[in-house]
């Protein structure tokens, strides 16, 4: 590692790096979940939210309900999105998961879809993507099921190690068990899959794409961490935990003497498991402005996630190439971490994810 990079971690590794983009708003959206009444042609809540024979007074982060993972209540905003609120006994919490849906669909329809995974980023949650960005209208004439999950604002796409007890949160069980199954049972989705995410979660759709071989025939990873175990890299991620108050230890234990469990959760160690996945893994370089920076823009702490993710995303394409794993590695310089940025590339990766949803 050379020594610009160890001053850069240096700096790096503290308290501000959550690798969240900056304005993102730090308070959970949508607290009181109003219900639009179904036919409303607004589209926003109403005044006066009225409450629905399925509105079962469940709200998201309450203590999840005894038993099995289950939906336990749904509003719909508008002719595509649809919320649903799963009571996830991998988390133990009520958790809200947003749906765009293609034209056509019903639960009861015979057929069904595929779907692409949406994964949002550190200190946000699930509505960032329908918040910061057209995806709805870009993803209109899409032949699939567009899924949003609630990700925690450092949970880390992963089964907490929690000094070896396990338990909660499991996000990763949440996410590729709890959530896929519910809706492969009661909305129609399929088994043709693909994933992408930006920073947080970029490293849980490849983390996702690795731990689960054959589930997703694309990952896309806009500006994450791809490599836990590099020099310096631990040092971030702990303290990117602890900046949200999180026991550093609890994720994956201690880098030393827990280290089989770090490999576990290391998209480098698991490079192998990559074969067949179309990948999309870009970044900036430099936590410099670049050309979608308003000009003035001030520089904020979080762009040096870019450098960062441009580190372990080397790496990562290094392994592949010694596996000969197809991939794409786009290195774009100058550009902070922000929406602009994870825009551009997942619109520049949107032709592999519909080749690989066959949509």
């Amino acid at each position: 590692m050379s020594s610009r990079m160890r001053r850069l971690l240096a700096v790096a590794a503290v308290p501000l790096l959550v690798l969240s983009a900056p304005g993102v708003s730090t308070a959970r959206a949508d607290p009181d979940w109003s219900l639009v009444p179904e036919g409303s042609a607004s589209g926003q809540p109403s005044a006066k939210p009225t409450r629905p024979a399925q509105d079962t007074g469940h709200l998201p982060w309450q203590k999840a309900l005894p038993g099995q993972a289950r939906v336990v209540r749904e509003r719909r905003l508008d002719a595509r999105t649809l919320d649903v609120l799963i009571s996830s006994p991998s988390v133990g919490r009520m958790l809200p998961v947003r749906l765009l849906l293609p034209q056509g669909w019903s639960k009861g329809a015979r057929r069904t879809w595929p779907v692409l995974y949406l994964l949002h980023g550190g200190a946000d949650d699930y509505t960032s993507w329908t918040r910061m960005t057209d995806i709805s209208t870009y993803t209109a004439d899409l032949d699939a099921i567009v899924v949003m999950p609630e990700a925690g604002r450092a949970g880390n796409y992963t089964d907490w190690h929690n000094g070896g007890r396990g338990g909660q949160p499991a996000w990763a069980t949440f996410h590729t068990y709890e959530v896929r199954r519910l809706l492969e049972i009661g909305y129609r989705a399929g088994s043709r899959r693909a994933i992408a995410g930006l920073s947080m979660g970029a490293y849980g759709a490849v983390k996702y794409a690795a731990r689960n071989p054959g589930m997703f025939r694309f990952a896309g990873a806009y500006s994450g961490i791809l490599a836990t175990r590099l020099p310096g890299i631990p040092a971030v991620i702990m303290n990117a935990q602890a900046s949200e108050k999180q026991d550093p230890l609890a994720l994956w234990g201690d880098p030393k003497r827990d280290k089989r469990v770090w490999a576990a959760n290391d998209p480098l160690a698991l490079a192998a498991n990559l074969k067949g996945v179309a990948l999309y893994l870009s970044s900036g370089t430099n936590s410099f402005n670049g050309p979608l920076d308003p000009p003035g823009s001030p520089w904020h702490p979080a762009h040096l996630g870019e450098p960062i993710s441009a580190y372990t995303g080397k790496a990562l394409s290094k392994r592949l190439k010694q596996l000969r794993i197809p991939h794409t590695l786009h290195l774009y310089g100058n550009g902070t971490h922000t929406w602009p940025y994870w825009i551009r590339e997942f619109k520049s990766s949107y032709p592999m994810i519909r080749k690989a949803l066959g949509a």
